[in-house]
């Protein structure tokens, strides 16, 4: 009986994988790579806009997988040196590269920054992902000339690797009230919604257009 009963129960679990096959093979990933800003600093990870991205996803029926890699800290040499690894055990389709405001913080040289950055789109460009990369600024205190620097790396690189950019993730939030928290560096709960917003504009037709592509395979 307990045999019998086993078989039966291996039938519809085989029977249930099948039915929900489709739905997962065409489901696309999408992985996130980035530093305090991406991984909920002083905000419950409930409210942060990592989540209410994959809110977002599920409710308008967009079949994707959203693996947040963040790490509190995170510079462009700490993202450079996992990423392979990331690349490897998740098969992205769009990589959203959050990275470079702790290099600016601490002052780290301009050209270091826009070298790692530049190595971590390639990697994602040649394992057959599009990257999004995320424009930062750092305080006028750091001096005009490095803040001027800093802010062009991510544009220049855009251009050069024909990426699709957005332009400063902290716009509209990091001179409003309420937007910032006390620290002067993470945004507020709050400000979780406006950095979706900020993402969305470029985001989304980078993942009309994977799934697409996938659908055309």
């Amino acid at each position: 009986m307990h045999t019998i009963s086993a078989y039966v129960r291996s039938i519809a679990f085989l029977a249930f994988m099948l039915l929900c096959w489709p739905a997962l093979a065409s489901q696309n990933t999408l992985l996130v790579v980035g530093d305090s800003l991406s991984a909920a600093y002083g905000v419950p990870s409930e409210t942060a806009w990592v989540q209410l991205l994959r809110d977002r996803l599920e409710d308008r029926g967009m079949p994707w997988r959203v693996v947040n890699a963040s790490i509190s800290g995170e510079t462009t040499d700490g993202g450079l040196r996992r990423l392979p690894g990331l690349l490897d055990k998740n098969k992205p389709d769009v990589v959203i590269l959050e990275l470079g405001g702790n290099d600016g913080l601490r002052g780290f040289p301009p050209e270091v920054i826009e070298s790692n950055l530049a190595r971590m789109i390639e990697l994602v460009q040649d394992n057959g992902a599009m990257p999004l990369i995320v424009g930062m600024q750092i305080p006028p205190n750091y001096g005009q000339r490095y803040t001027q620097m800093f802010a062009d790396i991510f544009p220049n690189l855009s251009d050069r690797y024909d990426a699709v950019l957005v332009p400063f993730f902290l716009e509209g939030i990091y001179n409003e009230g309420g937007m910032m928290q006390d620290d002067g560096i993470h945004p507020t709960e709050e400000a979780q919604p406006m950095l979706l917003e900020n993402l969305w504009g470029q985001l989304k037709p980078l993942l009309t257009k994977s799934n697409a592509l996938l659908s055309d395979q």
